[in-house]
């Protein structure tokens, strides 16, 4: 029996994990697939009405969006040769059925209608959907000739497998580099914790007399802060940045297949770019508004991220470092002017942040924010056994959702860090149903001496995740295509990246920061040097992300012709971006998953846009107090709670009373 065909008996109608294998995929999303089209012909019978027509759209596919998002799931976070493959199938079968709804004229005619009579509806949230509807229908080309949809669906199918196929290189490149240090001596600068972590890799890779450092996060970045041998550090950067550019998983001609669709895409929909396409469903609405914003922050950061760099360049000189210190070079020695400049070693933090102290601290603000409480339960399957389960409810025992949380890097992962759902919250197989929610991290693993320790930056992205989770578990719509993180994607960083506010802030800490072997709090005066150095080479930081910004908006609004390498182009969109020499031979775009594998196509500027909105939303929380409840039941019933239910803009100006001042993150970061 398929388990993925008939509804979980389990508490909650939890996912059956230990039940569902690779096979089941293709059968079970052919079979939704035919159940959808029997639903699709009972819709087209109908009279043209709210419940007839889009509450029927929203039940025609449930149970295909559960199997595909469930497969995109395990595909990213506990990947397989078997699935990798399922990938290249599942996705245009996927695209070809949401093809045959979003390109029938006569359902495309009953979903007019009711768009024409929207003022009639019941509520905001049936106007709201009916506006969301028709718009999907136009978008998707509804208007379109017969010829023209035909090359629609084309380009809708082909763009389902180049997508998980950029990620899938991505992850391969990644694996395949290995760094292995026989000399012990070649370690030199690293602290004992990162040695250890590599000695708990080669062994298990069977060399129990080396040590092993790899492309991942909790491995790469702190080998460039800390190693002391630079040709070393030259080694690993180069491999970093040239993942996937060349050789067996060459993402460039996935890159250039993906921009010229999505810009052919476009263009049929009658938009000069992809990005103008795009941006028509965002907060910024058109490329113009975005480049002005994007050079706004560019000209406020340009030249005190020059200084910064030089102060840096100083500091290398002064410990007999190169003449002029490249890519490689610049964390190494960052670090050591953070150190000087604020006493401060960020390593001193590490034995304070135990992931399970940080995890309940975390939990404590959402407590004491939210009135939630998670419990562990470990009764629930798990799709890996690093994943832990919490039930979460409501101070008066209404239960909220299930909240799954997974750690810990490994080969079948991808990188980074990221929150996604399991269930929506909203109407499902007939019953309003409360979201399954799950945090996906690659945080630093515990060693045989020491439990899991993270730094200060996994702190922060902790905290960002669990405000995407929060966005999800605290929603209270009725239609799950309005719940949660479903907004603009320039609205959604919001929730998550106002969080990470509350994590450096000293009444924060002294919830969970304690030391993982004497249990003592963390000092204060550690605390204060952390907050004077939370602003350190905030200019640099800036400019990073615009570069990335920037580059982004380059491939989806000026893509290069035919003639221009994807390394040319990159080079002269990132001309006027460089505050170190050019790395002949590396690349962002080739590993650049958030743009060409994970959503963000002509939206990587939303996490500075969001940062605007976080910066002045949070300074009432600074005013009122950071655990104030009355801001928090504001956020709560204004933000996260409406999910895409109304427009984010009116959601914002009614829980703060006012538009945003755009000031608010110049004046955080002390750009102004």
């Amino acid at each position: 029996m398929n388990p993925l065909l008939s509804p979980s008996t389990l508490k909650h109608q939890a996912v059956p994990f230990h039940q569902i294998k690779p096979e089941h995929f293709l059968p079970a999303l052919e079979d939704s697939i035919k159940r959808g089209h029997e639903n699709l012909s009972v819709i087209k019978k109908k009279p043209a009405s709210f419940e007839n027509t889009l509450k029927g759209l929203e039940e025609c596919s449930e149970e295909l969006e559960f199997i595909f998002t469930l497969f995109n799931n395990l595909l990213a976070a506990n990947s397989s040769p078997e699935l990798q493959q399922l990938s290249m199938q599942l996705g245009p079968k996927v695209a070809s059925f949401a093809n045959d709804i979003l390109l029938d004229p006569e359902v495309f005619a009953r979903v007019e209608e009711v768009y024409k009579n929207r003022s009639t509806l019941a509520s905001a949230e049936e106007r709201r959907l009916s506006e969301k509807v028709y718009r999907d229908f136009q978008r998707s080309g509804a208007g379109l000739t017969e010829t023209q949809k035909e090359r629609m669906r084309a380009i809708d199918e082909r763009l389902a497998q180049l997508s998980p196929k950029f990620r899938e290189n991505v992850l391969k490149a990644t694996n395949a580099f290995e760094l292995w240090i026989e000399n012990e001596k070649d370690l030199s600068g690293l602290p004992q914790a990162y040695r250890d972590m590599a000695r708990e890799a080669a062994i298990e890779k069977g060399r129990s007399d080396q040590w092993l450092f790899t492309l991942h996060q909790p491995s790469f970045v702190p080998f460039m802060k800390f190693a002391e041998k630079r040709e070393l550090r030259e080694k690993l950067f180069r491999a970093y940045n040239s993942r996937a550019l060349g050789g067996e998983f060459d993402n460039q001609p996935v890159i250039r297949e993906l921009t010229t669709l999505m810009t052919e895409k476009a263009k049929l929909m009658g938009c000069e770019s992809y990005a103008a396409f795009a941006l028509q469903l965002r907060m910024a609405e058109k490329p113009e508004t975005v480049i002005t914003f994007l050079n706004r922050l560019r000209k406020a950061a340009w030249g005190p991220a020059e200084k910064e760099v030089a102060e840096v360049q100083a500091l290398a000189t002064t410990h007999g470092g190169p003449d002029k210190i490249q890519s490689w070079d610049f964390a190494f020695y960052s670090e050591k002017l953070k150190e000087q400049k604020y006493s401060f070693d960020e390593e001193s933090l590490r034995p304070y942040f135990k992931l399970e102290n940080v995890l309940a601290g975390v939990f404590e603000h959402a407590s004491r924010l939210f009135n939630l409480k998670f419990t562990q339960n470990d009764e629930y399957p798990v799709y890996h056994p690093d994943v832990k389960v919490f039930e979460v409810q409501k101070a008066n025992g209404d239960f909220i959702g299930l909240f799954y949380a997974d750690f810990h890097p490994r080969a079948t992962k991808s990188q980074g860090a990221w929150m996604t759902n399991y269930y929506e919250q909203g109407l499902f197989r007939g019953d309003h149903r409360r979201p399954h929610v799950s945090i996906v991290c690659n945080f630093s693993k515990p060693t045989a001496d020491q439990p899991s320790l993270l730094n200060f930056d996994e702190v922060s992205t902790l905290f960002h995740e669990f405000g995407h989770a929060l966005h999800s578990l605290l929603s209270q719509v009725k239609y799950r295509s309005l719940a949660g993180t479903n907004v603009y994607l320039d609205f959604v960083e919001l929730p998550s990246q106002i969080f990470e506010n509350w994590a450096e802030e000293p009444e924060s800490l002294k919830l969970f920061a304690f030391h993982y072997r004497t249990n003592d709090l963390i000092p204060l005066d550690l605390i204060e040097r952390l907050k004077r150095s939370q602003r350190f080479q905030a200019a640099y930081a800036t400019m990073r992300q615009l570069s990335f910004a920037f580059l982004d908006m380059a491939w989806y609004q000026t893509p290069p012709p035919a003639s221009e390498s994807v390394q040319a182009f990159e080079d002269r969109v990132l001309a006027g971006f460089r505050l170190l020499p050019k790395v002949e031979g590396t690349n962002i775009s080739a590993g650049f998953g958030h743009i060409f594998g994970g959503g963000y196509s002509s939206g990587y500027y939303s996490y500075k846009w969001a940062e605007a909105l976080d910066a002045d939303a949070f300074e009432l929380f600074r005013e009122r107090g950071i655990f104030d409840r009355d801001a928090a039941e504001r956020f709560e019933n204004f933000i996260l709670s409406k999910g895409g239910s109304d427009h984010p803009m009116k959601l914002y100006e009614q829980f703060r009373g006012r538009a945003p001042d755009p000031e608010a993150l110049l004046r955080r970061d002390g750009l102004v």
